[in-house]
């Protein structure tokens, strides 16, 4: 008899510090949550959630156009594109119902996701598949008729593991994409999958929208599930996954925190930016700070939410060349 499948992958020391760095920040919105300090912001981020994983997936809507086909409203754009909103929320809406480790759930997933878009959607692929980059395959899932074995063994590891959640789901993320599944929606199954496993673990998950982190690094996404495919394990996306959870949860924080106060981290912030427009690495410079989620998530992302600064080219928030500046009610702070 066989020994039951176990993913390849590596607990390394940089996923046990992820991982501990992760936990407290979910204890300390918890904290906060209780004591009703988090503000309303559910249906605000799973929209910011199904907006970012439908752009991964090149859906061309705009953040506005997502929120106004959730609402029921008249958006022009492409029919394709409109029903993927509505799939994506009708999926996310029903999340809380299914259970993580079954088939039959994953399935019914993927027919709400993908209803109306491709002919066999909530059916596992009936035909091989590579994904193909600048002309040349980079990926050659396994073939169609291993597929259901596989799930099966992959979602009977997802039930037995005693791995934390965080790792769990980041592994399952990874070989759900390797085994490629589906026909298509591979990608957003993935994500909405992962959501689910942690949203079991802590409810905090179910809205967090971690969807725009990855957006935000879509090509190391990409680059990462390459490397991952070379090595012959997961343990480099899984690093990268909950370097991503970090950002989003301290994100949300920030968030938090700055919703009744300004907080002396961007006290400081606006400080440094009372002389010229700076750079998000000269901003850090200048406060004597090394890791960028947490600046991201303490100082620069409270300020921009409170409306103290602004974007030098507020159309392309992921500019090279963007700047940040002191607005008149962020002037008012530090005069």
């Amino acid at each position: 008899m066989s020994a039951p499948y176990k993913p390849p992958y590596d607990i390394t020391p940089a996923i046990l510090s992820l991982v501990a760095e992760s936990a407290a920040e979910v204890g300390r919105l918890g904290v906060l949550s209780g004591q009703g300090s988090v503000p309303k912001l559910r249906r605000e981020n799973r929209i910011k959630s199904i907006h970012a994983s439908l752009a991964i997936e090149n859906n061309t809507l705009t953040l506005e156009q997502v929120t106004a086909v959730i609402e029921g409203k008249r958006v022009l754009g492409k029919p394709s594109e409109i029903q993927e909103v509505k799939n994506a929320f009708a999926a996310y809406e029903a999340m809380a119902g299914w259970n993580p480790h079954s088939v039959k759930d994953l399935l019914a997933a993927h027919r709400l996701l993908m209803a109306g878009l491709v002919d066999d959607a909530g059916r596992f692929r009936s035909r091989s598949v590579g994904i193909a980059q600048g002309g040349r395959v980079v990926h050659l899932a396994p073939p169609a008729d291993r597929v259901a074995g596989l799930m099966k063994d992959l979602l009977a590891w997802l039930k037995r593991t005693d791995t934390h959640p965080l790792v769990a789901s980041s592994v399952f993320h990874y070989e759900l994409e390797f085994i490629h599944p589906f026909a298509d929606g591979n990608g957003r199954m993935g994500r909405l999958w992962q959501t689910l496993i942690l949203s079991h673990w802590n409810p905090l998950f179910a809205f967090l929208p971690v969807e725009t982190v990855i957006r935000d690094r879509q090509s190391d996404y990409y680059r990462v599930l390459g490397t991952c495919d070379k090595a012959g394990n997961s343990t480099a996306f899984v690093e990268f996954l909950l370097a991503a959870l970090l950002t989003a949860l301290l994100e949300v924080s920030g968030t938090d925190q700055v919703s009744d106060q300004v907080t002396d981290q961007v006290k400081s912030l606006l400080k440094v930016l009372g002389t010229k427009p700076l750079s998000a690495v000269e901003c850090m410079t200048r406060l004597k700070l090394s890791h960028r989620p947490t600046f991201r998530a303490n100082y620069l992302h409270p300020a921009l939410t409170s409306g103290l600064i602004e974007r030098t080219i507020p159309d392309k928030p992921n500019s090279r060349l963007q700047k940040y500046r002191l607005t008149e009610k962020g002037r008012a702070h530090i005069s």
